[in-house]
């Protein structure tokens, strides 16, 4: 039952940061940070692209295939975007500094969540 809704909790996260705040565009400052450190040029179509994957991720997560790769797609991607995001754009972050605890703590849910998967029978 943990699983499952630790599963539900960090799809709808990905789901909500790639469809709100990245493909419409509801949290402009997204799409400031990728303009910031991808240039002006191409920060729209970038953004939303990245949140098209972000999506990706929430659908992924909920298929249930291949589950330990997709927690270390997520917590790679959440670790190298933090670093990213605080060295080139931090004055644009929610939280600022404190955003680094923020994705540790999403980090350490993602592995919680695939170390409670339950073991499939074999």
């Amino acid at each position: 039952m943990l699983h499952r809704v630790l599963r539900y909790a960090l799809a709808a996260v990905w789901l909500t940061m790639g469809l709100g705040c990245k493909v419409l565009g509801l949290v402009p400052r997204h799409r400031e940070i990728v303009a910031r450190i991808l240039g002006e040029e191409f920060a729209g179509l970038i953004t939303i692209a990245i949140g098209i994957g972000e999506i990706g991720i929430a659908a992924w997560i909920l298929s249930g295939f291949r589950p330990r790769l997709c927690a270390t797609v997520q917590i790679g991607l959440v670790a190298v975007m933090n670093v990213i995001e605080f060295t080139l754009a931090r004055d644009l972050l929610l939280f600022g500094a404190v955003n680094a605890a923020v994705a540790l703590a999403f980090i350490v849910i993602v592995y919680l969540t695939e170390r409670t998967r339950p073991c499939s029978p074999r």
